[in-house]
């Protein structure tokens, strides 16, 4: 009688086993489908600031309340649908809070450089983020690979061609601009891995964006506008663009949570690819034959992520700032 029931549970576990390799696949099936979401939605806000530019609405304005509006549409939303997620720890919180606000920050320059250069070549400098999201991981676990170096140095070469290589005059502080806009989303990125280990995702998203607008509304503050002046076809960008936003963030914290900060950046190319398709479009911007090949170049240094070692899926991050920041007495 002892025999039968050995084989009965050697019988059930593969099972378990299965469901749970299958309950993996459909994460990872999942945070593909956000990811490839999230860049999509990415790449169409730089089109729609042009054409806020384009209506007469000023950077700040356009910056300010395209991201009050997503704010107040995230929250709408949470309080209709998902209100048990508003709810969650004061250090997952504070984290999300304080990785919006270091994006709100970026957000402002990431605007204020598109009034000076063109969205696709806008959209190139910033994803470069893709670079510096490694070089930030290995920055804390305290080892830098001559891959990561290299692949750095590839970055700053195409840039270099990206800006050099225009038809027009070289813009390099809009370009300045970008390139700190890309440094604080790739911040963003590995912050918010380690707070999502506390956090669901939209709970994240709903308190990082509302950082984020609480920053730029009050640079707006500074410089107010009269908001009559403002077109409707101002307004127009404006609400789309806040709607796209909302929908970015929301899919780029799934596919985080999902994915992990690498994986989830790496598709982030296909952002470029949507702005420079659709600025070609509507925009009718064009790159020259020495921004292709500084395209060409960044693309190879991100794609070498796949050859980097050692680099880790997340940092705990609150236990680095314990031990090599904070004071101890």
């Amino acid at each position: 009688m002892g025999t039968p029931s050995t084989k009965t549970s050697n019988v059930s576990a593969p099972p378990q086993k299965e469901t749970a390799v299958q309950a993996g696949s459909q994460q990872w099936q999942w945070g593909l489908l956000w990811g490839l979401l999230s860049p999509v939605f990415l790449g169409i806000v730089p089109i729609l600031a042009k054409v806020a530019y384009a209506a007469g609405v000023n950077v700040l304005t356009v910056v300010a309340f395209r991201t009050g509006i997503a704010a107040a549409l995230l929250w709408l939303g949470m309080l209709i649908f998902k209100r048990q997620l508003i709810r969650s720890s004061l250090p997952a919180v504070v984290g999300s809070l304080i990785a919006g606000a270091i994006n709100g920050l970026g957000s402002i320059f990431f605007y204020t450089s598109l009034t000076r250069i063109d969205a696709s070549l806008g959209q190139l400098v910033n994803i470069s983020y893709l670079v510096f999201v490694t070089v930030f991981l290995r920055l804390a676990g305290q080892t830098i690979s001559w891959l990561t170096v290299v692949r750095t140095g590839l970055t700053i070469g195409a840039i270099y061609l990206l800006t050099h290589g225009g038809a027009g005059p070289a813009d390099w502080l809009g370009v300045g601009m970008m390139l700190f806009a890309a440094i604080t989303y790739a911040v963003q990125l590995v912050l918010s891995q380690r707070i999502m280990l506390d956090v669901p995702a939209p709970t994240m998203t709903l308190y990082a964006i509302t950082a984020m607008a609480a920053v730029v509304i009050v640079a707006w503050f500074f410089a107010p506008t009269d908001l009559a002046l403002v077109s409707a076809d101002g307004w127009e960008a404006i609400g789309l663009m806040a709607l796209v936003t909302a929908l970015s963030r929301l899919t780029l914290f799934l596919g985080v949570k999902a994915m992990g900060s690498i994986q989830t950046a790496l598709l982030g190319v296909s952002e470029v690819v949507v702005t420079i398709v659709i600025a070609a479009v509507f925009l009718g911007e064009r790159l020259t034959w020495l921004q292709w090949v500084g395209a060409a170049v960044l693309l190879v240094s991100i794609l070498l992520v796949r050859f980097e070692k050692g680099v880790p899926r997340f940092v705990d991050w609150w236990q680095f700032l314990w031990r090599n920041l904070l004071p101890r007495k």
